[in-house]
């Protein structure tokens, strides 16, 4: 798992949030980085809006 993921992973357990949903989470900024073929925290937030509404 690269840094970034584990420590979204670690916040959401942190937060409480049930395993199904982590892995929701995790598998939709997996689909926006695929969706870019960059890292996400390369994207700046037009971008991630743009993502977003191509999913609409």
């Amino acid at each position: 798992m690269t840094t970034l993921r584990q420590q979204m992973d670690n916040a959401m357990v942190l937060r409480g949030f049930a395993l199904r949903t982590r892995e929701s989470y995790l598998a939709a900024v997996t689909a926006l980085a695929k969706h870019y073929h960059r890292k996400p925290d390369l994207l700046t937030s037009e971008e991630v809006q743009a993502y977003l509404l191509h999913l609409i």
